[in-house]
C-alpha cells in the first residue's frame, strides 16, 4: 500500500467509530508497524487533520471533519463498480439507469490513474438470464419505505388466490431471481414477504405508519432472527 493510500485509510478507519482507536489496532489492520502508524498520524496532524489522542490511549477524529469528496482507493472504486453493475442488471426502471449514471459521474471526477478501474474493472456481476416480469412500478414501494406510508396491495398467492392487503413497508429486498417487499401485514397480523411479481396492484396511501421507523425495523429484525433460527433447526 502506498503511503498516500495508507494515510487516507487511517482517516477512513477513524471515521468508523466514535471511540478511540489504538495505534496497535491501526497497525494490525494496515499491516504495518505501530511506529509507522505513529509517524503517519503525526503527518496527518501536521496537515491539519483534526486527530486527537496518543498511541497508548487511542486516536479520535473530530466528528465534523469533512474530507474532500471522492478520495477513493482502487478497491473502493471496484466495490462501487461491482455494486452498480449488479443494480444495473437487477434494479427497476429508475434504479438501473441511476446505477449507470453513478459510474459515469464518478468516472468524470476521479483522477486519470483511477479511471481504468471503472472502465476495465477486475470484477463483474453475472447478467440476469430471465428478468422478472412485474405489473407494478417498484419505485412506489421504495417511496413507501422512505416516506413511511402504508400501502394497499392486491396480491396473488402461489395458488392463484387474490387478496387485498394493507401493509407497513420495512424494506424492499433484491435477490438474483426476484424482488421481495418485507412488510407488516394488517390482514395477517405479522411480517410477511411479498414477491413483486405476484403484486397485481400497489397504491400508496396517505396514511402514516403508526410505529416509528427504527422500532418497526427492530421488530422485523427480531422476527427475522427467530425465523432464521427455525429454518436452521428444521422446525
Amino acid at each position: 500500500m502506498r503511503r498516500a493510500e495508507r494515510l487516507f485509510q487511517i482517516i477512513q478507519i477513524l471515521r468508523r467509530t466514535e471511540r478511540p482507536t489504538t495505534g496497535a489496532a491501526l497497525a494490525a489492520e494496515l499491516e504495518v508497524s505501530t511506529r509507522t502508524v505513529c509517524r503517519d498520524i503525526a503527518d496527518l496532524i501536521g496537515q491539519r487533520v483534526p486527530i486527537t489522542g496518543e498511541a497508548g490511549f487511542g486516536y479520535l477524529l473530530a466528528a465534523d471533519y469533512d474530507m474532500p469528496p471522492l478520495m477513493l482507493t482502487p478497491d473502493e472504486i471496484e466495490a462501487v463498480v461491482l455494486g452498480a453493475q449488479w443494480v444495473a442488471e437487477r434494479g427497476d426502471r429508475l434504479l438501473s439507469p441511476a446505477a449507470r449514471d453513478v459510474l459515469a459521474k464518478i468516472a468524470a471526477v476521479v483522477p486519470d490513474h483511477l479511471r481504468p478501474f471503472i472502465a476495465e474493472p477486475s470484477t463483474s456481476a453475472e447478467p440476469v438470464l430471465a428478468p422478472v416480469e412485474e405489473r407494478i412500478e417498484t419505485s412506489i414501494l421504495r417511496e413507501a419505505v422512505r416516506k413511511r406510508l402504508k400501502l394497499r396491495l392486491v396480491y396473488r398467492a402461489e395458488g392463484g388466490e387474490e387478496t387485498e392487503r394493507i401493509v407497513w413497508p420495512v424494506t424492499l429486498g433484491y435477490a438474483d431471481a426476484r424482488r421481495v417487499l418485507i412488510a407488516w401485514c394488517e390482514l395477517r397480523g405479522g411480517f410477511r414477504h411479498f414477491r413483486t411479481d405476484r403484486m397485481q396492484a400497489a397504491t400508496l396511501l396517505d396514511q402514516p405508519i403508526s410505529v416509528g421507523g427504527a422500532e418497526l425495523r427492530r421488530r422485523w429484525q427480531a422476527w427475522r432472527t427467530i425465523e432464521v433460527a427455525k429454518a436452521r433447526s428444521g422446525i
